[in-house]
């Protein structure tokens, strides 16, 4: 079995830059990688990632799947973060952590508590 290479998208105050070179460098960071698989937990720095990513899927760039968990804090409605992947069906596959949300945003998966 190969392992499977990992890569860690650091956030904009990581690399001390502002925010539109923060883009840029995501940018760069995705085109120069093979990603085929993203996996995103809610903070708002992925959401460049996931929509460059979209982006390349739609041109026929690259294609990557992009999973999303929302965050277990969440019971009530999603972040916003959450919200715009989902509202703009940019995320292959979108997991809650509670049914009521499942219930409210019904393409979203049900997977319990991954703690």
């Amino acid at each position: 079995m190969t392992p499977i290479p990992f890569q860690n998208a650091y956030k904009t105050q990581q690399i001390k830059v502002f925010r539109m070179a923060a883009l840029k460098y995501k940018l760069l960071r995705v085109s120069a990688t093979l990603l085929y698989k993203i996996l995103c937990n809610g903070p708002g720095t992925c959401l460049p990632l996931c929509v460059i990513a979209f982006f390349f899927k739609v041109v026929g760039i690259r294609w990557s799947s992009t999973f999303y968990v929302e965050s277990i804090a969440r019971v009530r409605r999603l972040s916003l973060t959450g919200l715009l992947l989902y509202e703009l069906h940019m995320a292959d596959k979108f997991f809650v952590q509670w049914p009521q949300l499942q219930r409210k945003y019904p393409r979203a998966h049900y997977v319990g508590c991954l703690m």
